[in-house]
């Protein structure tokens, strides 16, 4: 994930200049602009992975821009908002910005959503959208289940099965690591800005959920194994 390239656009030179430097000595390419204008022309010219956006900027603000973003690409797309605006929240996400956060902001928090955000967009790379003709074989089949990670849908012999936000990112997570196993802390980072109050309760019971939506036999799971002492795995034959 170091490879990739952020672009941070705000106004304020000095908020700019702390996270410019801050994910340039994490390790990551970082550009900067000020204004639409600015993000135009290095979007033009550079391939982006993820945009840093503050609402509040001069001249078209950033929900405008994030609508604009989001129907030319599926660049990854943080919103940086103010405390008070709540309202703005729920639009950018609904023009299609991934996550916000809100100012004052914990750098390190910042990352986590940074790395989450990132590791989502390059997984959705590897399931494109499909196309008529393709949309049976885009998708991840363990055991009777299908799982549809762009359309968020997971069904089993056809049948739609519900999940929650959380419940959907932690099977990701799964998907994307099969065999291997996973920590709780690893997986509480991966939907801990989703959960009120998160530890590490939190992860077993989503697991215990997932459980009881997927397997046959919660009690004796096949899908979600528990290494004890360790963490969970996805112990599914995946295709």
């Amino acid at each position: 994930m170091k490879n990739k390239h952020i672009l941070v656009v705000e106004d304020e030179a000095i908020t700019r200049a702390k996270l410019v430097g801050y994910f340039q000595h994490e390790g990551y390419q970082v550009s900067e602009a000020q204004n639409k204008d600015e993000l135009d022309d290095i979007m033009a010219n550079h391939i982006i992975d993820l945009v840093m956006l503050d609402i509040n900027l001069p001249g078209e603000d950033g929900l405008t821009i994030t609508r604009k973003l989001r129907a030319e690409s599926n660049v990854g797309i943080i919103l940086v908002t103010g405390r008070t605006d709540s309202i703005d929240k729920i639009v950018g996400l609904e023009m299609g910005a991934d996550d916000y956060v809100t100012k004052p902001f914990e750098l390190r928090e910042l990352l986590v959503r940074v790395k989450n955000l990132l590791w989502r967009v390059s997984l959705a790379q590897i399931l494109p959208e499909p196309t008529v003709e393709a949309v049976e074989n885009d998708a991840f089949h363990f055991g009777d289940w299908r799982f549809d990670i762009p359309k968020r849908k997971l069904t089993n012999d056809g049948e739609p099965v519900k999940l929650t936000k959380a419940e959907y990112e932690i099977l990701v997570a799964f998907i994307a690591h099969p065999g291997r196993v996973l920590s709780r802390d690893r997986l509480l980072n991966l939907i801990d800005h989703r959960v009120d109050d998160p530890n590490d309760r939190t992860i077993d019971v989503l697991v215990r959920r997932l459980r009881n939506k997927i397997e046959a036999q919660p009690k004796y799971p096949q899908f979600l194994v528990t290494v004890h002492g360790e963490g969970y795995m996805f112990a599914a034959d995946l295709t």
